[in-house]
């Protein structure tokens, strides 16, 4: 039997060296998407680039009535079938969440390994994870997806027991036993993730009892976050055009216009259809925004689907709990504005000025590569986390460690030296910054400043 053309299989890409991969995005009638089935096939590519894959052809399949056994119709199924063989390919990467049993049934009609989305992003993260807490949860979210991907397929796997020279009834297989030994894996590295989490509430606290504020980047992938991280704190961050180049965050002083130091962390950035392994096993990571003073949310604004990433990321915020009703200030930081026309540009910067009106979110356009617009960024953020009382004060000329121990940990708004030397300041100094320092220096006088 030929195989008759599917013209609706449309080719998109046919390049690169290695491994022979074909990556199909199916666009499903049954399921609403904001992004065009392109886009997505574009995001499915960039993803299978992250792992060095070669793409040999890339195609939309439409899927009009997703099939249970195959995902695919059978029609196209085989025509997929026939485009593997004739292109030797090796691995097909799918766009869509997978069943085990779709995903089983796909790998014996192709003859070719097959990966879903969710394996795909899992690969990538256990090939990106470099802290150990970054690999204990990459691990945790693979042991969850792969425990459902046990399927019986082999009889002669099943452990036979008996006794007193009788063969009874078929013990423990093999399926059961490796679905046992990744229990009890999952189990044990619960134990240690709960442990990290001990160890990060420890931490936070100990940042609470400094007058830092913090300030947390989120967005989606590829979103530029390392380049503004790198940027606004001269971290030192991998910064590179590539989904998930960075995974383990990082956490930095930043150093406000007012001279005030603030902590600045770095998150891993989102997608759309996040596997929901992954965010259950990066809580604890995550938990960083959670408590977070300030949140950025970095945006690829010359994007041509930045509303449809900003809508992503707001769907993982909300599963966080932190939605658009949350009291903490969101500010949405509209990056890569010098990839933009003039024109556009102009309307993107005229868009920033009004936003933050009418009970809306604050936004700030801004370029992490050419560093536009990021002084401004910073005097936003000063403003907003500068919620401390201003207090007054008069030192003796030999007061000087005092004054230090000021300038350290508040933000002098005034100095004037008077006739007899003495210096007199106004500082601002959080709650709990005012009272190490009045257990520090009993002698020294503090009032409220006048409003």
């Amino acid at each position: 039997m030929t195989l008759s053309p599917v013209p609706d299989l449309q080719l998109v890409e046919r390049s690169g060296q290695g491994e022979r991969t074909l990556v199909l995005h199916p666009a499903r009638s049954d399921r609403a998407n904001p992004r065009p089935p392109e886009a997505r096939l574009a995001e499915a590519m960039g993803l299978a680039r992250a792992l060095d894959l070669h793409i040999v052809e890339a195609h939309v399949a439409p899927v009009r009535t997703p099939r249970p056994a195959t995902l695919f119709g059978q029609g196209r199924v085989e025509e997929i079938g026939g485009l593997c063989q004739d292109l030797e390919i090796a691995l097909v990467v799918v766009d869509d969440a997978l069943t085990p049993v779709q995903q089983r049934n796909l790998e014996k009609a192709w003859s070719a390994k097959v990966v879903d989305r969710t394996g795909l992003i899992l690969e990538i993260f256990a090939r990106r994870a470099r802290t150990a807490e970054g690999k204990l949860q990459v691990e945790l979210a693979r042991l969850d997806y792969e425990r459902s991907r046990l399927v019986r397929t082999w009889t002669h796997l099943e452990r036979q027991r008996g006794g007193l020279g009788k063969t009874g009834g078929p013990g423990e297989t093999q399926i059961e036993l490796d679905r046992r030994l990744i229990g009890d894996r999952i189990a044990k590295l619960r134990r240690e993730l709960t442990e990290v989490r001990r160890t990060r509430t420890l931490h936070r606290d100990a940042r609470r009892r400094t007058p830092f504020p913090t300030v947390a980047l989120v967005g989606y992938t590829n979103a530029g976050k390392s380049s503004l991280f790198n940027r606004l704190t001269e971290g030192g961050v991998l910064a590179k055009d590539m989904l998930f180049a960075t995974l383990d965050p990082t956490v930095r002083t930043l150093r406000l216009p007012d001279g005030r130091p603030g902590v600045l962390s770095d998150t891993v950035g989102f997608i759309s259809d996040l596997p929901h392994e992954l965010v259950e096993a990066f809580r604890a990571t995550l938990e960083e925004v959670q408590e977070a003073d300030v949140i950025l949310h970095v945006r690829d604004i010359a994007a041509p689907e930045t509303e449809a990433e900003r809508s992503d990321v707001e769907q993982v915020l909300t599963e966080l709990g932190l939605g658009e009703d949350d009291a903490r200030q969101v500010i949405e930081v509209w990056n890569k504005i010098d990839l933009l026309p003039a024109e556009d540009r102009e309307w993107i910067e005229a868009r920033a000025r009004r936003a933050g009106q009418g009970g809306g979110r604050l936004a700030v356009p801004v370029s992490a590569v050419t560093g536009e617009g990021c002084e401004a960024l910073l005097q936003l953020l000063a403003s907003l986390v500068d919620r401390a009382p201003e207090i007054e004060a008069v030192f003796a000329p030999s007061d000087g460690e005092a004054l230090a121990w000021l300038y350290r940990n508040g933000r002098v708004m005034r100095r004037e030296t008077l006739d007899d030397g003495a210096v007199h300041v106004s500082v601002r100094l959080e709650d709990q910054a005012l009272g190490r320092f009045e257990r520090l220096f009993p002698q020294a006088r503090l009032q409220q400043a006048a409003e």
